[in-house]
């Protein structure tokens, strides 16, 4: 299991599963079967798919899922988001912060969830890991924060459109999910520049002008903690000739992500 000894007392996947019926309620108290729901209580059990993690090699704090979503829940999450209205020709972002779409508190549900009772690809590198605590997609400080998160961001892309190189802004907390809907893409992750201390910190091996490239086919989960938040950018260029992966060329079409994130605690 992902969590694994990690969370203290959510030792176990019972454990896991009964706090998380304990915070969301089971099936029948959600609003499951409302048209476009994504439903983090849905198919729990024995005939629930098992998610998969694994950890970016070279990138400490980095995790992947590629199977988070089925296709089913891929097409229920879009129509949930098209139906807010919120992108045009000259809109193609739309932010929330404090109380989010229903359906974006039951998409952190899920991502909870499969958290805790994924299992971790027991190929990696134990480097990559946290040496105090089992291997986990998610520190249990940051697993088990209210409200897990409190931010969200909606993209809409034009094929051709992606991100610049950027790490995400400190008034965020540690902790940051993409979900990635629609066209594949390759997200590259680079060193940021670093000073002082920040730079001790920073994990030798790599030069400053190496890339890590990441796949996220449609219904991937991407987890970014530690160094992978701090001290890395995360950058998508989707013009001609870049996004290659497996030595072709991904075809690029319309994609939209959502981004979740918790703002940092007022100092107040």
């Amino acid at each position: 299991m992902a969590a694994g000894g990690g969370v203290g007392g959510y030792d176990d996947e019972s454990h896991c599963r009964a706090a998380l019926r304990e915070a969301f309620g089971d099936s029948s108290d959600s609003d499951a079967d409302a048209p476009g729901a994504v439903s983090p209580t849905r198919g729990r059990g024995r005939g629930r798919r098992r998610w998969r993690w694994e950890a970016v090699a070279g990138v400490r704090g980095l995790w992947l899922c590629a199977a988070f979503l089925s296709a089913d829940e891929q097409a229920r999450l879009l129509a949930a988001i098209q139906r807010e209205g919120w992108f045009s020709d000259a809109h193609n972002q739309a932010m929330r912060f404090g109380d989010l779409p229903s359906w974006a508190v039951e998409l952190s549900a899920l991502i909870r969830e499969a958290i805790c009772v994924g299992d971790v690809d027991d190929g990696v590198d134990t480097e990559l890991t946290n040496e105090d605590e089992e291997a986990c997609p998610l520190p249990s400080e940051l697993l088990w924060r209210e409200p897990f998160f409190d931010q969200m961001i909606a993209n809409r892309y034009k094929p051709g459109e992606g991100i610049c190189a950027h790490v995400d802004l400190m008034r965020f907390d540690d902790g940051i999910a993409i979900v990635s809907l629609e066209s594949a893409c390759v997200m590259h992750f680079s060193q940021a520049e670093q000073k002082g201390a920040a730079l001790d910190t920073l994990k030798q091996g790599h030069s400053k002008s190496t890339k890590v490239p990441v796949y996220l086919n449609p219904g991937s989960l991407v987890l970014m903690s530690g160094d992978a938040r701090y001290l890395w950018m995360h950058e998508i260029n989707r013009k001609p000739g870049v996004q290659l992966w497996g030595g072709k060329e991904l075809e690029q079409d319309w994609r939209t992500s959502v981004t979740l994130r918790k703002l940092m605690a007022s100092p107040n």
